[in-house]
């Protein structure tokens, strides 16, 4: 693998004492994970925050070795991560696309989907301004990885979509976290306990 692409930050994890592993959505080879030297020291930290869109190049001597990454921050997400609903929103849609895409396969549309989400999230006043991206994200990762599903109407009410979300809960559960629901739905859980508060 050699590659030199704009990557949405997904996820990651402490390797070793200085580094971490990092997983990112690329627009063209997919969920890919990574090795990132000094992860964990006061430059990179604060780079490896999910949502984060960066400049990354990757490269591996063979498939079967976990790719080095270098990194520089294009957009930061940090902002919002101090914020409990956009948080909320943010890490859940991160940790859903990490835990139901296979790695290395390119999902161009998935990616241009969290993209627009985040954005959505981080430009909106209120959760009733991005409830539907959301929505619509979630119903595209079903649709996009063959569960089927409708497409939602983005141009109905909050109220509407509050419900749409509700619906969506069993579908991802039993099909895109079947094997790793429990960690990973409590982000939806919790999301949608803030989300029930304001709608």
């Amino acid at each position: 693998m050699n590659l030199h692409t704009t990557a949405i930050l997904l996820a990651s994890r402490p390797h070793g004492e200085t580094a971490a592993i990092a997983k990112f959505l690329t627009p063209g080879d997919g969920l890919v994970a990574a090795y990132v030297a000094g992860g964990r020291g006061r430059r990179l930290r604060p780079v490896l925050i999910p949502g984060n869109v960066v400049d990354a190049e990757v490269r591996a001597k063979s498939d079967t070795q976990l790719p080095f990454a270098r990194i520089e921050l294009t957009t930061s997400r940090a902002p919002w991560m101090s914020e409990p609903l956009p948080a909320a929103a943010i890490q859940w849609a991160c940790a859903l696309t990490t835990a139901s895409l296979p790695e290395r396969s390119p999902f161009p549309e998935l990616y241009e989907g969290l993209d627009a989400l985040l954005e959505a999230i981080c430009a909106a006043p209120s959760a009733r301004g991005w409830l539907a991206a959301m929505v619509g994200y979630e119903a595209m990762l079903l649709r996009v990885l063959g569960y089927g599903g409708t497409r939602p109407d983005l141009a109905a009410p909050p109220e509407a979509q509050f419900k749409a979300f509700r619906r969506l809960h069993r579908p991802i559960r039993d099909y895109l976290l079947a094997e790793r629901s429990a960690n990973v739905m409590a982000a939806r859980t919790a999301l949608g306990e803030r989300l029930a508060r304001i709608m």
